[in-house]
């Protein structure tokens, strides 16, 4: 296996990026936003609220051309996000597309390369579930839907797109974990057990796709006011409802609050995240780094990152897999 710099490999398209950014700022144009992305194809998952609809139009507003998906079109969030667009003159386009469906997987990521003229820039895995309560008490229907969304429906967006990606030899694929994909909290459902494996399915596609040029971001949110917790208290209570007395009676405090959680004492802003997407991205290319923690408060997950990074590298860094660890990590 020969020896690859990430960096070296990149600094060709990382000069150009650069330079397309400085002219498309210089510019001044409306469209550019704080960002200079015009030219850059972006596709979103989970776009009907919370990260998925901010960077949709932050990513519109800073030139770029963005495939907003979300599932069950049509619905008024939908509707709202296009005439958004139209007023303001994006270049924004919402799919129907429910990640948990190999057919809208292929149709939606097919119709972005088709109007965005090849593979797409940027892939923004995005749409996720959260069930609470205690392990014992996930039954397979909860367990499936949460592996599905938050695991397989990453995989296949991911799937999906690489091929276009690598057929240009650059792209950026950010996937949104959470705190919770490195530290575990009980009562917390399968939501950790789906965020651990977006880490370490992440992790892996990084190193595997350094001789390609496209590169991994795993953003790690910490706890933000959006309707997440609105949809989690939907699936919550109905798992409640539904399960058995002998598995509820072992975790009655937990078992309490499954369904009843209150996110409107959260006062965090969900900007930060979509910003800092769009920061990493306006980095040269072969400098963005594999993780993010966002979040103003605590970020129990950085010392861990930081561990396995030096794991990673001292276990791999010699072996033939070591100039794609290096690559990444360093």
């Amino acid at each position: 296996m020969p020896k690859i710099d990430r960096r070296s490999l990149l600094a060709g398209a990382a000069a150009t990026s650069v330079i397309a950014a400085a002219s498309t700022r210089a510019q001044g144009s409306a469209a550019a936003g704080p960002y200079g992305f015009a030219g850059k194809s972006v596709f979103i998952t989970g776009t009907s609220s919370g990260f998925g609809r901010l960077a949709a139009l932050l990513f519109a507003r800073s030139g770029a051309k963005v495939f907003a998906t979300m599932r069950n079109l049509p619905r008024a969030e939908g509707a709202e996000l296009q005439k958004i667009a139209k007023d303001e003159g994006l270049d924004l386009t919402v799919l129907p597309l429910d990640v948990l469906q190999d057919d809208q997987v292929a149709a939606a990521v097919a119709t972005a390369e088709k109007a965005a003229g090849g593979g797409l820039d940027v892939l923004i895995n995005n749409a996720g579930v959260g069930i609470t309560g205690p392990v014992e008490v996930q039954d397979m229907q909860a367990t499936k839907l949460a592996f599905d969304t938050n695991v397989l429906g990453y995989h296949r967006l991911a799937r999906a797109v690489l091929p276009g990606m690598r057929s240009r030899k650059s792209g950026h694929i950010f996937n949104i974990s959470s705190q919770l994909g490195r530290v575990i909290v009980p009562g917390a459902g399968h939501y950790s057990a789906t965020k651990f494996a977006v880490e370490a399915m992440s992790e892996q596609l990084a190193y595997e796709l350094v001789p390609h040029g496209i590169e991994v971001t795993i953003i790690e949110p910490g706890g933000y006011p959006t309707k997440v917790w609105v949809n989690r208290n939907r699936y919550s209570g109905e798992l409640a409802a539904r399960s058995d007395k002998k598995h509820l009676d072992g975790y009655p405090a937990m078992v309490a609050g499954m369904g009843k959680e209150d996110g409107t004492a959260r006062s965090a802003d969900p900007m930060d995240v979509p910003n800092a997407m769009a920061e990493i991205l306006a980095m040269p290319a072969g400098t963005r780094p594999l993780r993010r923690a966002v979040h103003p408060g605590p970020k129990p997950q950085i010392t861990i990152n930081k561990v396995s990074a030096q794991t990673q590298i001292e276990w791999l860094g010699q072996s033939p897999y070591g100039p794609w660890v290096k690559a990444v990590l360093d």
